[in-house]
């Protein structure tokens, strides 16, 4: 049953951006790149960029203020902003000081604030530096493994204090990347909901069986690390939570020990669902448990969620001081922030590439190819991707946020509607750098930022080729030498439950010889061998080890649609 009054998230994500402009004169939107920056602002300040998918509101735009964000640049529901979309936000804002892009750990989100602030500074000059949030404490450190802890709640304690500390002392770019290290490092936050959220526009996400509780939910619909059912006390549930968050004694989620704590700053965030008569209900309990500097409110939600966090920050007085700070940012003002007693416990930009870590203009290469089998494969692979769509949805329901087989279907349709007029039999470096720009573009989430940065440097080997036009052999040791430097930015390899577990196979069996058609079924092989596989990179290292055995890799299955499409277009 559909409960939302929007049934396109889309109109729904710039609609909610447009509300802020028109609340408040000193802020401006971009609908194009769905980026909202105060223009009120010292130039002399070092800029402060945050965003990530949409769905967490008051985050990250209503943090865009004196005192907090510069900027923050929106995605879809659930998904990363591109590549372009983050660079047009620093190249909107930023100044002599330079930015800092905060970010919570997410892989997409990784992907695309990077490789932008890569590109700002090799391209532009731009100084940009990168911090990474991560403060959940549930997943716990056997089951993350290389991706760390998730960005939760706490990352908007990061945007005030390092806000008000850029305001207020004027403080360098390296100071304030040093100063967010500290406070990341010290930040925990466990969360807990009754059930999972429904995306508008999508089919509502199944019903909880029984009085059940997850422990450890994220922000993005993950699974929680334990379903309690029946549900516990309030009382029983919170005294879990605290326990993950403060028992030095869990070698698995001991990540900051508060014993020597000069200030103990307690969050408690409601994810979106909680009435305000439940929610103070909940804080009360809260704060009884743990007394400390405490802000309670709708800090970071995931859409309608009907659960909260707690997030516990060991701070120092230099950061109560920049929490206690004024800001107006609409976001923090309306929050309820008070003090007990400390008790420890430019918008048009040149098309760039990335060329060994210079940037120069795109030329054209003169290197031809067949571009009447290039398009047919594209639209080939694109609809092979629409018409499974459904069937990615389903494997990323179970194992990541339910985004992946939309995402890959939206970048599908993107590419469908300008094939013929990115294809250039003369020059297959600027198709393919075209191509490369739609992903950037159309395809968000970590999908596009790994999409992105593969064709990206397919497109650099290809210009580098000494061959007038493309045979086969050319384009295996393209695909292969961007198959290495796509492994540079990431790292996720053939075994870690990856889209690279159909990639991988693909490329190495075409530079062992082997015809396409083999090739295509080693990829096919790879994809049905995640089956089962533990998870080491993505959402799907967060869901139970028990869901895993259900389905194959959804990256990996949006990756065997590709390259069958390639494969069958050979035959027409």
């Amino acid at each position: 049953m559909v409960r939302s009054f929007y049934d396109n998230t889309e109109a729904l994500v710039l609609d909610g951006l447009e509300s802020i402009a028109l609340l408040r004169s000193d802020i401006s939107l971009d609908q194009a790149t769905k980026t909202v920056w105060l223009h009120d602002r010292k130039d002399s300040q070092t800029a402060l960029i945050s965003g990530g998918g949409a769905g967490h509101e008051p985050a990250h735009a209503g943090y865009v203020g004196d005192g907090m964000l510069t900027a923050a640049v929106s995605g879809s529901v659930f998904a990363s902003p591109s590549v372009a979309q983050i660079l047009s936000a620093i190249t909107r804002v930023a100044g002599p000081a330079g930015v800092l892009l905060i970010i919570k750990n997410y892989t997409g989100d990784v992907f695309h604030f990077r490789l932008a602030a890569e590109k700002a500074r090799v391209a532009l000059g731009i100084p940009v530096e990168v911090l990474t949030v991560g403060d959940d404490v549930s997943v716990g450190r056997r089951k993350s493994g290389k991706v760390g802890r998730r960005g939760l709640a706490g990352t908007v304690l990061v945007h005030k204090i390092l806000g008000t500390c850029s305001r207020d002392t004027g403080a360098q770019l390296s100071k304030l990347l040093e100063l967010g290290n500290e406070v990341v490092s010290n930040l925990v936050t466990a969360g807990v909901s009754l059930e999972h959220v429904q995306i508008p526009g999508r089919d509502a996400a199944p019903a909880a069986v029984g009085d059940q509780v997850e422990l450890g939910m994220g922000i993005h619909n993950e699974p929680g690390c334990l379903l309690l059912s029946p549900r516990p006390p309030l009382a029983d549930i919170i005294n879990m939570m605290l326990d993950q968050l403060l028992d030095t004694k869990d070698e698995d989620r001991a990540y900051v020990d508060f014993a020597d704590a000069q200030h103990v700053v307690l969050m408690i965030n409601n994810l979106g669902g909680l009435s305000p008569l439940e929610f103070g209900g909940i804080t009360g309990k809260v704060v009884q448990a743990i007394s400390s500097l405490v802000l309670s409110g709708t800090y970071m939600t995931s859409l309608n969620g009907p659960g909260f966090s707690i997030t516990l920050l060991k701070a120092t007085s230099e950061m109560v001081g920049y929490l206690e700070a004024p800001t107006n940012a609409a976001g923090w003002g309306a929050l309820n922030v008070s003090r007990l007693h400390d008790k420890p416990p430019t918008e048009a930009l040149a098309q760039v590439n990335l060329d060994e870590g210079h940037a120069k203009a795109v030329e054209s290469s003169g290197i031809a190819f067949d571009s009447a089998i290039f398009k047919r494969g594209i639209l080939r692979s694109c609809q092979n991707l629409i018409d499974t769509e459904p069937l990615i949805t389903q494997y990323d329901t179970l194992v990541g946020d339910g985004d992946c087989g939309v995402t890959l279907s939206r970048g599908a349709r993107a590419v469908m509607s300008r094939v013929d007029e990115i294809s250039d039999p003369t020059d297959v470096v600027s198709t393919i750098n075209k191509l490369a720009g739609i992903m950037e573009t159309d395809l968000d989430g970590t999908s596009g930022a790994i999409y992105s940065i593969f064709f990206t440097a397919l497109a650099a080997e290809l210009r580098a080729t000494t061959s007038s036009s493309m045979n086969h052999e050319a384009w295996v040791q393209a695909a292969n030498r961007s198959l290495e430097k796509l492994q540079q930015a990431t790292p996720a390899r053939q075994g870690d439950r990856t889209l690279m577990d159909a990639l991988e196979p693909f490329i190495k069996s075409l530079v062992q010889g082997r015809s396409l058609a083999d090739a295509v079924a080693a990829a096919k092989a790879g994809m049905e061998a995640t089956k089962g596989m533990k998870a080491s990179l993505g959402r799907a290292v967060y869901v139970p080890e028990n869901v895993w055995d259900q389905v194959p890799d959804p990256g990996a299955q949006g990756v065997v649609c590709i390259l069958e499409g390639l494969e069958a277009a050979t035959h027409e």
